[in-house]
Parts: structure tokens; sequence; C-alpha cells
């Protein structure tokens, strides 16, 4: 399977391209609504922005932004929302960020917190805490920071992004840090950048002096890749996805060894991750704090296991693009199945599933996981098919030719 470059990779490059010396070159970014929105938005900034064929190339400003006006509308997308206001702060000028009606549900407080604490003059025009937001930037000092992590990674991955920026660096002590690995994802790519994080425990320590162009290739996402793993684990098929091995920068990957804990067979080569399925799936309990994105594949599949399914520590998913942990358990009752949830965890009982019209409450995770067990469990359509062109558009293609390949 092709799987399309990764979301987080894609818009973790966009900022770093903008705020970098020179030109830097995306090779394979991933084309989706989540990540035009990011682009747009760095060209509403001024930024210059050129994107054709399979390479998108970016002219960085490490001074900010060319316009010292802009409003900039996020669309759906989470990493424009949380990473475009440490960009801006860092610059001159008065940007204005607002988003589409589930992008002002989900917080970005914590955010909004951070760059107070930086001297950042940032006004919440609606509700505390959420978009729409205005920031009034004339660059940002540095210093100490503490940072809450624990609703969302992104938070953190902000300010980290931003740090470079500052006047004199900045030293970020973190709590409650949940989707570790995407932090991680976040460290490795400023060190493409020319910048080096240095950890003391909880505490990391970012130099100023900015970026470093250069250029990028995106490697395959790795949460869209669990639902062809998915299906191959459910059906007893074989995939393999080319990009994505042990050097892989992604800690979705890690989903392959749940499927490997529930009786699939798992290689992970060294740039390439296969998953067959050998006929049968075995019931566990899981903790998904640091691959939550994942959990949403894991729960639709989880009836066609030989017991239950237990997913622990996955609070975070109740802020994402929906409540996803009571999105899955209202589309597996609708099948039919026994769940039980409680703040952050859900268990999931064996079942067949019955047919069923899938609530997808606007989230592209929710739609293309429940594909998934289409394909065991017939008659399963979904309410809002579209929403899954926020980072993966030609899902439904894509995953029909592979229904079609393996005559299902």
């Amino acid at each position: 399977m092709a799987i399309p470059g990764s979301k987080s990779i894609t818009a973790r490059a966009l900022f770093l391209a903008a705020a970098a010396d020179g030109d830097t070159v995306l090779r394979r970014p991933l084309l989706s609504d989540d990540t035009e929105a990011f682009a747009n938005g760095l060209t509403v900034l001024g930024y210059d922005v050129r994107r054709g064929g399979e390479d998108w190339t970016i002219t960085g400003r490490p001074a900010g932004p060319a316009r010292d006006d802009a409003d900039v509308f996020c669309r759906d997308a989470a990493t424009a929302a949380r990473f475009l206001p440490g960009l801006v702060a860092a610059g001159t000028g008065t940007f204005r960020f607002d988003a589409s009606a589930q992008m002002r549900r989900r917080p970005v407080a914590p955010l909004t917190a951070a760059l107070r604490a930086l001297g950042v003059d940032v006004r919440h025009t609606g509700e505390d805490g959420h978009l729409p937001l205005t920031v009034v930037a004339d660059g940002i000092k540095g210093g100490d920071l503490e940072l809450d992590a624990s609703l969302s990674s992104q938070f953190l991955t902000a300010m980290l992004l931003t740090a470079p920026l500052t006047r004199e660096g900045l030293t970020i002590t973190v709590t409650g840090l949940v989707s570790a690995p995407y932090v991680e994802i976040t460290l490795a790519m400023m060190r493409r950048f020319g910048v080096t994080v240095v950890r003391d425990g909880a505490t990391l320590h970012v130099p100023p002096g900015g970026y470093k162009a250069t250029s990028y290739a995106i490697e395959p996402d790795a949460s869209t890749a669990s639902y062809f793993f998915a299906a191959a684990a459910l059906t007893g098929r074989e995939v393999t996805v080319p990009g994505l091995g042990a050097g892989a920068l992604q800690g979705d990957l890690g989903f392959v060894e749940v499927l490997g804990r529930m009786g699939a067979e798992v290689t992970i080569g060294a740039d390439a991750t296969t998953v067959r399925g050998t006929g049968r799936l075995t019931g566990i309990t899981t903790n998904m704090r640091d691959i939550s994105d994942t959990m949403p594949t894991l729960a639709a599949i989880a009836p066609f296991a030989d017991g239950p399914v237990r997913i622990e520590d996955v609070y975070n998913t109740r802020v994402k693009e929906c409540d996803r942990l009571d999105a899955c358990a209202d589309n597996l009752r609708r099948q039919g199945i026994r769940v039980e949830t409680g703040e952050d965890w859900i268990e999931i009982h064996p079942g067949v599933p019955a047919p069923a019209e899938i609530g997808t409450r606007r989230d592209h995770r929710i739609a293309m996981s429940f594909s998934v067990a289409s394909l065991r469990a017939p008659k399963i359509t979904l309410d809002d098919p579209a929403c899954v062109k926020k980072t993966f558009p030609e899902f439904h293609q894509v995953f029909g030719a592979l229904r079609a390949e393996w005559d299902l």
C-alpha cells in the first residue's frame, strides 16, 4: 500500500520551513484539507509557498510574517490553530485566528496561557480558551515556562517550534504529557532544521538562533497506515507499507505491535512494515496513551476478537475532532455490541456487528476505522463519508480498490 504523507510531519515541516533562513523543499507532503489550511494560513501571513507536483517549496522568513495584519482561517486543522499563533507571536503585527465550529470547540487554553506567560498579548474574542483569538505580536523575549500537556502534545510542540525564534531561547518544564512520541517527532525535525533541544528530565532547553532551510522528505502517515494494517489482521490478508520501518519517526507505527499481541504476524524492516493476518484476533488489555489516534481503529475491529478488548489511558481522545471514546461506544452499540466506558477507557466485548449507519461526527478517524470493520460487517454505511478529506481525501477509492483486490 502506498500511504499518503504524514499529516503531523507535514504540519511541522511547514512551520519549520516558514521560520527557516532560506528555501526549503518539502518532498511528498500530504495533500489534504488540514495541510491545505496550514499552507493557506502561511500564504495569508505573507510567506511564499509554492505548491507544484509532489514537492512544495517555502521561502522562510526568520523575522516573522511579511504582513503585519492578517486574518487566518484554520478550517478544522488543530495543527494550524495551535502552531501558527506561536509563529506570528515571534514577529510583529496583529493577527486574528478563527476556525470551523468543530475546531472552535477544541481547547487552545494551554497555548494561550503559555504565550501570555511569555508576555505575548493574546486575546480571545469568544469563549475563553477557544478560538477565535487575536495575537498582537511584538516578538518574544523567551525565558522559563511551565506547560501542561495533558490535553494534547500539540501545545508543547507549538512552544518547542516557537522557542528558537525567541530572543533568549526557552526553558520549558512539562507536566502531564500525552502522546509523547509526537514530541519526539518534533525534536527530531528541529534537529534536521539546525536546532538541538537539551533535555533534563521533564525540562527542555531550547536555544535561540532560528532554523536553517533544508530539503525534507515526508514519510507516510502511520495513523493512516493503521487502517490498512488492521484490515490485514481482520481478514487474514497481508499488507506491506513501504517508507515506514524501524527508523520511522511516528510513534503510531506502534499500533502494529498491538496487532501482533492480538495474533497477527508483524515484520518491521529497515524501510517497510508488513502485517499478515492469521485468521484469529485475541482479546487484550492495552494502554494507548502514546498512540491514541489509533484507538478508534482498534475499537472498530475489537468485536471480532475472541475475548474482550480493553483500551486504557486515552482520555485525550475525548477532546479530538469529537469525543472519540463516546463516538466509538455509540457506534458499536448501534451495531449491537456490548461496550463499557469510563473517563479514560473503553472495553469492547466480542460479537457479530449488525447492519448500522455509523455516526462519524465529522471525524475522519471514526469514518476510516469503521470502514475497516465493514470488511467483515456487511451493510455498514457512513453518515458523512466526505469527512475523510481532512487527512486522506482518496481514502474511499483506495480502500474500495483494496476490497475489490481481496474480493471482499
